[in-house]
């Protein structure tokens, strides 16, 4: 697959960040789960277990926890530049839910696209390269001029 055909970017800071305090990015995270869907068996033990440690260890996020009729859970992360992911969590354990969380937590919410340099030139330089016009030998003759000794 040619990098032509994949989707890039330039390098951007997200909302300035790192010119001030750093801001997080995650502004909400939203666990759904069944109250007895076998399938929500590590959320709840999640819920139980991590999910105040989790709240005091990212001050700046929301968490919502919300038991519905569903049979499929999830984790719904939403950011400040408006992105939302879903991620579903079905039959996974909590120490597994904590470490999504934490990279929900750690991502920007852009999507994870190939980086683009910010400079581009036609004529690339010929730094390394001999030019008989613009690398000339030396000056016939020693470089450095030598004493005469005086007879």
């Amino acid at each position: 697959m040619s990098s032509r055909g994949t989707p890039s970017r330039f390098l951007a800071s997200v909302l300035r960040n790192g010119l001030g305090r750093y801001v997080p990015q995650l502004k909400r995270i939203s666990i759904v789960f069944s109250k007895n869907a076998q399938s929500s068996l590590g959320v709840r033990d999640f819920i139980e277990e991590g999910v105040v440690d989790y709240a005091k260890k990212n001050p700046g996020t929301v968490v919502y926890v919300s038991p519905q009729t569903c049979r499929i859970p999830k984790v719904v992360a939403e950011y400040l530049n408006g992105n939302v992911r879903e991620e579903f969590v079905t039959s996974k354990t909590a120490p597994q839910i904590s470490e999504l969380l934490t990279k929900l937590a750690n991502q920007s919410g852009q999507e994870i696209m190939r980086l683009r340099k910010p400079f581009h030139t036609d004529n690339p330089s010929i730094q390394g390269q001999w030019h008989p016009f613009t690398n000339r030998p030396p000056a016939i003759g020693p470089i450095r001029p030598q004493k005469q000794d005086s007879v």
